[in-house]
């Protein structure tokens, strides 16, 4: 077993033994894959890792198509019926309504039509497929640090920055599958070359690879060095944050957000990041009202859980001509959705256009901690 792929966690005792209603989830990162069979509370029942195949294209796509069948037979094996839909969090342009991962430059992809491959691997079921960042956007604003903030910028800040727009329950894809590009705007120009052809993106200063460059180490030991006061690692981190508010300061000014939520590996210096990064926000503004800028509260879940948050949102926007589940497969009456909105186990095919563009939206009803709720308007 390579040091990335961990052992699964087990189903919990007696899941042989009782129907349960879950899902599948998977988080495709440009190195590992996470994925978890969520229920519909949206507790992982069963979570495994992954390494993402070497050499991209179509040995990352037959990898992912892999480990979801491995997926749907441990859920068969333990749980004795189907999942209901599976989701997933793909990186690089994704076209969520037509279910084709567009590009992605570390996978090495290109209109990859990944709904049906997986719709097919998976016999049928119904698939959906998210952006990962706003994939994990959504779950913070379900069940973690967003949770009943009507607007709010989830901003992650990794190897490059990526933010994903939260409004009213909804994740806002843009016209084209490309808001919450924050991390090529751009706030030092004339600055360093940035991969995506411009100079001075905040993620060529911003990002915890931007910092490990300046510093010369990881941007975990740069945050250490920091808080045990270290000239030249507190220089780098000033530059960091200020060429990050100046980036804010943007985002303020177009979404007027309630909250910022920040993530990433990045954050996880915690406050040695957010107390400096708030001071100099509340600096820079001018009329503008200050939104309270927040840690992520699901560390790197957030992906997993928001691909079951969006296969759940997927069974129920699922064609109506699915055939329906057996009758003793069926969710109990007290956790099944509103009629006819439940997608069966098994169904024909993977959801059409119209309703993937209701998941992409938000429009479609999504289980959460406290029931059924209506996710957008």
């Amino acid at each position: 077993m390579s040091p990335r792929e961990t052992a699964p966690e087990r189903p919990p005792a007696g899941g042989r033994n009782g129907r349960q209603s879950y899902v599948i989830a998977l988080d495709v990162g440009g190195t590992v894959m996470k994925a978890a069979l969520v229920g519909r509370d949206n507790t992982p029942l069963y979570r495994a890792r992954r390494p993402t195949a070497a050499g991209g294209g179509e040995a990352a796509a037959a990898g992912i198509l892999d480990f979801a069948g491995e997926l749907l037979e441990t859920g068969l094996a333990e749980f004795g019926a189907p999942p209901h839909a599976a989701g997933a969090a793909l990186p690089g342009v994704v076209d969520e309504a037509a279910g084709v991962a567009v590009y992605s430059a570390n996978l090495g992809w290109r209109d990859l039509p990944l709904r049906r491959l997986l719709s097919e691997r998976l016999g049928g079921l119904p698939v959906g497929i998210g952006h990962d960042v706003r994939t994990g956007g959504l779950a913070e604003g379900r069940l973690g640090a967003g949770a009943g903030v009507d607007r709010f910028l989830f901003v992650a800040l990794g190897t490059g920055i990526a933010g994903a727009i939260g409004l009213d329950g909804r994740m806002e894809p843009g016209a084209h599958g490309g808001a919450g590009e924050i991390g090529h705007v751009v706030v030092r120009p004339g600055g360093a070359p940035c991969a995506c052809g411009q100079r001075g993106c905040l993620e060529t200063v911003a990002s915890a690879a931007a910092v490990a460059r300046a510093w010369g180490g990881s941007a975990a030991e740069a945050a250490r060095a920091v808080a045990a006061g270290d000239p030249r690692a507190r220089a780098v981190w000033a530059e960091a944050v200020d060429a990050l508010a100046d980036g804010l300061l943007l985002a303020i000014g177009l979404l007027d957000p309630r909250t910022v939520i920040v993530g990433g590996g990045l954050a996880e210096s915690g406050e040695t990041l957010l107390a400096p990064l708030r001071e100099a926000v509340a600096a820079k503004v001018t009329f503008q009202r200050v939104p309270e800028i927040v840690p992520a509260a699901l560390g790197d879940g957030a992906g997993c859980l928001g691909a079951g948050l969006l296969a759940w949102a997927t069974a129920q926007a699922a064609p109506a001509a699915a055939p329906a589940a057996p009758a003793d497969e069926a969710a109990p009456a007290d956790e099944a959705g509103p009629a006819g909105e439940e997608g069966a186990p098994g169904g024909a095919g993977a959801v059409g256009q119209a309703g993937a563009r209701q998941v992409a939206e938000g429009r479609t009803a999504v289980p959460s901690t406290a029931g059924t709720a209506e996710v957008g308007q």
